[in-house]
């Protein structure tokens, strides 16, 4: 699975240089508001030095220098993380103010959404608002999802509506009686998005969950919260408010997460290409900032990383945490679920410390596994299926 996230805020927020940071792809920026029209869209490749060492271990490395290049060559293949910039939103979008909220069709189909919000003082970049309030900005981003939302479920309970009329029988009508259980679940969605209530932080059971995941969206998706500016600039209540219960944490229960980062984006621009040494001698964190944001972004979405390897390719694969051997097998080819036999699993280390599979095989290093294993991040796994 490719995770793919969504970029939505303000004018002048810092959007648009965020995404040039990520991709490294030319994108007006520019201090006006509107800058940015028709969606931008870009692939990052996720940083992961197993990928690197299991690479040069299965002496599969072809010496390549462009990135581009050696996804071409099929030879080291990391994760990756799709980013959609669309453009900044303004109070009143719905209504028509601004460019109105049309674009956020663009990202119906991401998996995320990532707020960037402003928390820079700077009074040489124009702001939209009457004052630098992150938190202001998010109700505004809020409400305009809400009312595309709410456009969406409007429009779909009508057309249930008369999907039930036209029933001979709705009491016996399998069709009907689908159409109805919807209804219920969107008539309950549409209270709350009513209330001004977005409905990731709302409670619905499991199938309730699954209808309204059919029709993405956008306030149903997981939410990450960048603040854009220095730490001394975002305030502890801020940050509290910002805090949410996020089930996919990787506890039992879940937990609360810290849904947000603090970064500088207009830094984090200028310092991208440095090395961790370079980083940390000009006081920057170690981890960049799109090191950062896929990380706090595979912890939102209760994300981790298999890999396999081989002479032929080195290559990383997403999966959810709590996935079996077979769900990750289906990441590579549906085959390896449906026709599932076993995996052969060692981890990542295990298998460089060994020094090769003969001798991770003769140390009892590499355990043969069958359909209820729970594969762990940073398992290295072959897959036999009949």
């Amino acid at each position: 699975m490719a995770l793919s996230i969504g970029i939505v805020g303000l004018p002048n927020v810092g959007k648009s240089t965020l995404f040039k940071t990520l991709t490294k792809k030319q994108v007006l920026i520019a201090n006006y508001p509107f800058a940015t029209i028709d969606p931008s869209v870009g692939v990052v490749l996720v940083p992961d030095e197993r990928v690197d060492k299991l690479w040069e271990f299965s002496k599969s490395a072809l010496p390549v220098s462009a990135t581009q290049k050696a996804l071409q060559a099929g030879k080291k293949i990391y994760a990756t993380v799709g980013f959609v910039d669309i453009a900044g939103l303004v109070k009143g979008a719905a209504e028509g103010e601004g460019l109105g909220n049309k674009f956020l069709s663009h990202i119906r189909e991401v998996d995320a959404v990532l707020y960037v919000l402003r928390a820079f003082k700077n009074a040489d970049i124009i702001n939209t608002q009457q004052e630098v309030n992150p938190l202001k900005e998010k109700e505004i981003l809020d409400v305009e999802l809400i009312l595309k939302d709410l456009e969406t479920v409007n429009k779909r309970v009508e057309s249930l509506a008369g999907d039930v009329r036209a029933a001979k029988n709705p009491s016996t009508s399998l069709m009907a009686r689908d159409a109805i259980k919807e209804m219920d679940v969107l008539k309950k969605a549409k209270e709350f998005l009513s209330q001004q209530k977005v409905l990731v932080e709302q409670e619905f059971t499991e199938d309730e969950s699954e209808i309204l995941k059919s029709f993405q969206l956008l306030t149903f998706k997981p939410r990450l919260y960048l603040l854009n500016g220095k730490p001394k600039e975002v305030s502890q209540e801020t940050l509290d408010a910002l805090k949410v219960y996020n089930k996919n944490d990787g506890r039992q229960n879940g937990g609360i997460f810290e849904n947000y980062i603090i970064l500088d984006i207009g830094t984090e621009y200028e310092a991208e290409s440095l090395s961790i040494q370079e980083r940390i001698e000009l006081g920057l964190p170690e981890l960049s900032g799109t090191d950062m944001l896929i990380k706090k972004s595979y912890e939102l979405l209760g994300l981790q990383t298999f890999l396999t390897t081989g002479e032929d390719e080195t290559r990383a694969w997403t999966i959810h945490k709590g996935d079996t051997a077979p769900n990750a097998g289906a990441a590579i080819h549906s085959d390896f679920e449906q026709k599932f036999v076993k995996a052969e699993v060692i981890f990542w280390e295990d298998l460089i410390k060994a020094g090769s599979y003969t001798k991770a095989r003769e140390m009892g290093l590499i355990r043969t596994e069958g359909k209820e294993y729970v594969v762990k991040d940073g398992d290295v796994i072959e897959f036999k299926h009949g």
